[in-house]
């Protein structure tokens, strides 16, 4: 067999296994873990070591054997995992990233960073426990040798499905010493009802007390989650009613694990999407289906109707539960973020502490992936120019360690996930002035969000020198951009002293979108909803010609571009009866008035990508099938209004 087939999961697996070795770290660097903390680093590495020397690797082997051994001391008790200690297992955690990179790629490994992770590690473990005189007398107390060691083994339904045997973990055992074995079968159903792929056998174990704990710990390492299971040790002289044996009785006595409910399937993503996309299918379908039954007669077609509309619940169930697959937690973006507030506040000489709230918050994956590159940004702004120093911070009354705070929450269809900090805030003279020198237009007697919104303006910075990590403002319209191209707003509100927080508000999905479908020309368009301000039919007063053939529209004492859709796109102009309808929507910073010949209604859209399939269209984000089977085009209103700035930056 090719086990060369197995390496895309051990080396997501892997991935993910670093990323809890990170959080556990940070967590116990932090003195916020717990006795299990350790536990599950260790977990995480000795499940990376058994899968690297599976398939060979013997570079990520050898280097997770150290961190093994350095994590099992501490966890026994035997070391204390102090600052230094911490930095050098986060150290050799960059490095086995490095590694499992150039394992998946066959890339050269980088030999000097391995060297300097293993010396590192080498120096930890040369250099002693580290434990005080008290702690190493319990140590010893606590590995006293017992006479004997039972255990309570009863594995999951679904331990085979995750390419685990029971015979192994017994035959490993019994390289320790001799296994006395019960087989249990309480739970072994009648023939007829016996899943092959389920397991049902439990078993009480027996092992002399010379084996290690450790040992019998690391057999069951990989299982610990699938199974119920029970190490007791047997003192040398038990008391007579405190022996119970390894009988049923200790089989009460196991902590469940994991539900019989619960578990997992990795599936690739282009296969969900795959099945987004023909969940969509059906919805156009359907929508078609409604359509054509519109004319028919409800009372001599009145099973057919029902069944229709049947169909139209399952089927909009079915797109929500599809559609909820590639769905999840925020979480997946914050978890970068500990190590980097970490690495960059110590680099700077200023103390950051980072609260989360909202982790559990669900997003769409593609969404994730794009929103984290502008977080990334904003988080490195804040730390380097958001926050002050220590000794800024005593000087003005406030704790010498800042907090950094991230936060998800929905909003209706939205998400909402602000970044906040509690350092010296945005400057008003100081931003004022750099627009200044910079040319950069400002309003009169501009509010405050007018003149923190000049911070978008491309190359905007108040750095007074350049650093690898600049100020905040520079590449902040890319942030904006980015973020604008997912469909989403952002903002930022400060106080001098006090404080900023950037506040970014975005759809929860790109596949799916609510929309205004309005005629233009002749064709069916769909405006985004989350874009749409309101809509109006203007008297021809409030409707004003300038220089150039362009022309705006006067709402409320404010003026903005009125842009003939129809003209735009290249579409006959139709004969209206009265005024259009101008439709107000958010373009960026500013706001555009689109005129179309009618508004037709609101529906959900799926969203097709046409660049893909056709090529890029100015003005236009994507396209949808409507229940006629025609195509309309989903308009791009930030796309609209860069299109109408060109002429004037000619």
């Amino acid at each position: 067999m090719d086990i060369r087939q197995f390496h895309a999961a051990f080396f997501e697996e892997s991935r993910e296994n670093l990323a809890a070795m990170e959080r556990g770290l940070l967590a116990l660097e932090s003195a916020q873990g717990d006795g299990e903390t350790i536990h599950v680093v260790f977990r995480a590495a000795h499940s990376i070591k058994g899968g690297a020397a599976t398939f060979g690797f013997s570079s990520i082997t050898d280097l997770t054997h150290l961190l093994e051994t350095l994590l099992d001391e501490a966890r026994g008790g035997k070391r204390t995992l102090g600052s230094e200690a911490i930095g050098a297992l986060l150290a050799a955690v960059d490095v086995l990233h490095g590694l499992l990179a150039a394992a998946e790629h066959g890339d050269a490994i980088d030999e000097v960073a391995l060297a300097r992770a293993r010396g590192g590690l080498e120096r930890m473990l040369a250099g002693g426990a580290g434990v005080g005189a008290a702690a190493g007398t319990e140590a010893k107390a606590a590995d006293a040798a017992p006479e004997r060691w039972t255990v309570g083994f009863a594995p999951a339904p679904s331990l085979f499905l995750g390419g685990n045997d029971p015979l192994r973990i017994l035959r490993e055992l019994a390289e320790h010493g001799p296994v006395t074995a019960r087989c249990r079968d309480e739970r072994l159903p009648p023939f007829a009802e016996l899943d092959p792929h389920a397991a049902y056998l439990a078993w009480d174990l027996e092992l002399p007390g010379t084996v290690p704990r450790n040992a019998i710990a690391e057999a069951f390492a990989w299982v610990e989650d699938e199974c119920e299971l029970a190490i007791e040790a047997v003192a040398a002289q038990p008391a007579p009613a405190a022996d119970g044996g390894a009988g049923a009785g200790n089989v009460a006595q196991f902590s469940q694990r994991a539900s019989d409910t619960d578990g997992s399937i990795r599936v690739a993503v282009t296969k969900i999407d795959a099945l987004i996309n023909l969940a969509g299918e059906l919805v156009i379908t359907q929508a078609m289906l409604r359509q054509r039954s519109a004319g028919l007669d409800p009372v001599a077609h009145e099973s057919l109707l029902a069944g229709l509309e049947q169909l139209e619940r399952n089927t909009r169930d079915l797109q929500e539960a599809v559609m909820g697959v590639r769905m999840l937690p925020v979480e997946f973006a914050f978890s970068r973020f500990p190590r980097m507030v970490r690495d960059l506040s110590s680099r700077l000489g200023k103390k950051v502490r980072l609260r989360t709230a909202g982790e559990g918050t669900e997003l769409d994956k593609g969404m994730i992936e794009k929103i984290v590159d502008p977080l990334v940004h904003l988080v490195r702004n804040a730390i380097d120019h958001g926050f002050e120093s220590p000794a800024e911070r005593r000087a003005a009354g406030k704790d010498e360690t800042g907090t950094l705070s991230l936060s998800a929450a929905h909003q209706g269809g939205h998400i909402a996930i602000e970044i906040s900090d509690d350092g010296r805030g945005l400057d008003r003279e100081r931003i004022l002035r750099k627009a200044a020198e910079r040319n950069i237009p400002v309003p009169e007697n501009p509010s405050d969000a007018q003149v923190w919104d000049l911070v978008f303006a491309p190359g905007f910075s108040t750095a007074e020198q350049l650093t690898e990590l600049s100020g905040r403002g520079v590449g902040m319209d890319v942030v904006r951009k980015n973020i604008q191209a997912l469909g989403g707003q952002v903002e930022i509100r400060s106080c001098k002293g006090t404080g900023t927080t950037v506040a970014i508000k975005l759809p929860l999905t790109l596949a799916i979108l609510d929309g205004m479908s309005v005629a233009v020309g002749g064709e069916v368009f769909i405006v985004p909803l989350n874009t749409v301000v309101e809509s109006l039919q203007p008297a021809p007063g409030d409707v004003h010609a300038i220089a150039g053939n362009g022309r705006v529209l006067r709402l409320r004492e404010e003026c903005m571009p009125l842009v003939d859709l129809a003209a735009f796109y290249g579409l006959p102009a139709r004969p209206r009866e009265g005024a259009g309808i101008a439709v107000v929507v958010e373009s960026g910073e500013r706001r555009l008035a689109l005129e179309v010949d009618a508004l037709l209604g609101q529906q959900q859209v799926v969203v097709k990508n046409l660049e893909a399939n056709y090529r890029r269209v100015a003005g236009v984000s994507g396209a949808t099938i409507l229940g006629d089977g025609r195509v309309a085009l989903i308009v791009d209103a930030g796309d609209l209004g860069a299109a109408l700035r060109l002429p004037a930056a000619a």
